[in-house]
This record gives structure tokens, C-alpha cells and sequence, in this order.
């Protein structure tokens, strides 16, 4: 798939290769639990995004730029599971809590660019992170993000280099019409646990508990404050 003609070249220093190679290497791993994004790979649906440093808004335009264009393409011809996955280029040495904190700082920019372009949230989801429906939205599609960097304690999520996949909500709708959701999310969970020895405690339905908590991978205690405020939250 052609990526996003409007997006800016970026700096020299960005290995686009290597940032393609290793995220690509990473879930083409026999281990690697999550069969959606397998399909997505091997279906030509995952796009990814080289970028600078996830502690920077360096690419914070292009990104939205990237996340907006995926929006409306999804929207024309919304067919198959796709993922778009954004691969920074650093720091390699960041813990979770630090990891964390930088992915918001993403998500916040982000969510602030969508506002000031006029994008209201997707149908049928809330802006509020404390709210159990609670979604991104981007170009008026909605999105969860799936956090990986080096340092994380799941084996799945630790990828070479700090990522953020941005997947849509919709597809996965799509998928509980059909009923195919359940086998989906049955067969990641015993990849998983394969994988690490146990199911990841953060994993919940969406509806249950706030997707937030589970972006970045980290653990977090039930008193976790969500530091992120969609602009157009009530």
C-alpha cells in the first residue's frame, strides 16, 4: 500500500530500513502472540511509519498527517484487519513508567491536533479515559494503540525500538458481527501465555475496563490516573 504523499521526508539520521526490518522481524517471530497483526503483515495491511524520537514532537505533524489519511482510507474500503504502526528511531534505554509517559505525550499531541483540524471523535465511543468505551480518535475513526519498546516486561511488547500501533476499533467490531472476535482473542491469549507463562493482567474487553490502561504495557494498580485529556472531552 502506497504510504500518505503528504507526509514530510524525515532527517538523514533515520534508518527507515532498519525501523522496518525490525518491527516486521519482530512479529514475523513463530512466538509472537498476536495473530492479528501476523495477518495484517502477511496481508500487506501494516503500514509503518519511521519516525525520530518518541520523546519529541518532531513528527507529531506527520504522524496525524499519516493517522488521517489511514482514517479515510478505511473508511473507502475498510476490508481486512490493518494496523498502522509508528517505529521511532529512540531512545532504546527508556523504562516503563518513562516509556509510558513519552507515549502519552504522543497521544496527547496527537489528540490535540485532531481537534485543532476540526475532527470530532468516532461514533459510539467516549473522549473521557476513565470511561470503560473509552477510544482514541483520529481523522473521526477510532483507534487503540498498542505500546512496545525494549524495556517492556511482556516478551510481546518488547519490540527493538519504541513503537506505537495504531489499530481500529471498527474492524474489530466488524469481527464480533461475524463472530469471529472471540476465536481471535482466544487464540492470542494462549499464544501469550505460551510465550510469557501467564495472561497478560492488563488484557480486558473493550467495555469492561478503560482500554487506556493498556497502552503502554505497563502494569498499572486500579488508583492509575490516565495523564491525557482529549481536547473535545465535555
Amino acid at each position: 500500500m502506497p504510504l500518505l504523499t503528504s507526509v514530510k521526508p524525515l532527517p538523514a539520521i533515520i534508518d527507515r530500513e532498519a525501523l522496518e526490518e525490525s518491527l516486521h522481524a519482530h512479529i514475523a517471530d513463530r512466538d509472537f502472540p498476536c495473530v492479528g497483526a501476523k495477518s495484517a503483515m502477511n496481508s500487506g495491511m501494516l503500514e509503518i511509519f519511521p519516525a525520530l524520537s518518541i520523546t519529541s514532537s518532531w513528527d507529531d505533524l506527520a504522524i496525524h498527517a499519516a493517522l488521517t489519511e489511514w482514517s479515510q482510507a478505511y473508511a473507502e474500503n475498510g476490508d481486512g484487519l490493518r494496523s498502522l504502526a509508528v517505529v521511532f528511531s529512540g531512545p532504546d534505554d527508556l523504562d516503563e513508567r518513562a516509556f509510558e509517559a513519552a507515549l502519552w505525550e504522543r497521544i496527547q499531541s496527537l489528540s490535540d491536533k485532531d481537534d485543532w483540524h476540526g475532527y470530532q471523535p468516532g461514533e459510539g465511543i467516549s473522549s473521557d479515559p476513565g470511561d470503560p468505551h473509552f477510544s482514541l480518535s483520529f481523522g473521526g475513526q477510532a483507534y487503540f494503540v498498542v505500546g512496545m519498546h525494549p524495556n517492556a516486561s511482556r516478551a510481546a511488547r518488547r519490540a527493538q525500538y519504541p513503537t506505537m500501533v495504531f489499530n481500529l476499533h471498527d474492524q474489530f467490531e466488524r469481527l464480533r458481527a461475524e463472530q469471529r472476535y472471540e476465536k481471535l482473542r482466544s487464540a492470542i491469549l494462549a499464544r501469550d501465555v505460551k510465550l510469557d507463562g501467564s495472561i497478560n493482567p492488563m488484557l480486558a474487553r473493550h467495555g469492561d475496563v478503560s482500554e487506556a490502561r493498556q497502552y503502554s504495557g505497563r502494569a498499572v494498580n486500579d488508583d492509575w490516573q490516565c495523564p491525557f485529556k482529549d481536547p473535545r472531552t465535555a
